[in-house]
């Protein structure tokens, strides 16, 4: 699956107890449709979004950026400590590429790491940038 959407919040590495480290991140996906009355429906669906391969990619995943994710969705539930039931939309990413950065950030240069070469195009200057993934 192919989404390209923005982040809403800033990405986070997490360090599970076997020392593996996963970037948690979420994105927001817009969709707008009229419904049999012809009333325009808006609706805004959340994917909380992990990512397992390099944890260096956090620091350029911030607010606002916008980013291009292939991986697979899939839905959890769970009862919370509340005791009601609750639902979300989660993105296993398997690959990631940024778009254009987050306004914050869009001076900041994004170093090269070794044996990588993915490219992205940067909507505010139009010139080629190395991402670290």
């Amino acid at each position: 699956m192919n989404i390209i959407e923005r982040l809403t919040r800033d990405a986070e590495v997490r360090i599970l107890s076997n020392e593996k480290q996963v970037v948690n991140f979420s994105i927001a996906t817009n969709d707008n449709y009229r419904n049999k009355q012809g009333e325009r429906i808006e609706q805004t669906t959340y994917f909380e979004c992990s990512y397992w391969i390099s944890p260096k990619v956090a620091e350029i995943l911030t607010k606002g950026a916008l980013v291009e994710l292939n991986g697979r969705a899939y839905s959890s539930a769970w009862i919370g400590k509340d005791g009601e039931a609750h639902a979300g939309l989660n993105f296993l990413t398997s690959q990631i590429k940024l778009h254009s950065s987050s306004k914050k950030d869009s001076n900041s240069t994004i170093p090269k790491t070794k044996g990588e070469n993915a490219k992205s195009k940067s909507a505010e200057n139009d010139k080629d940038d190395d991402l670290p993934f």
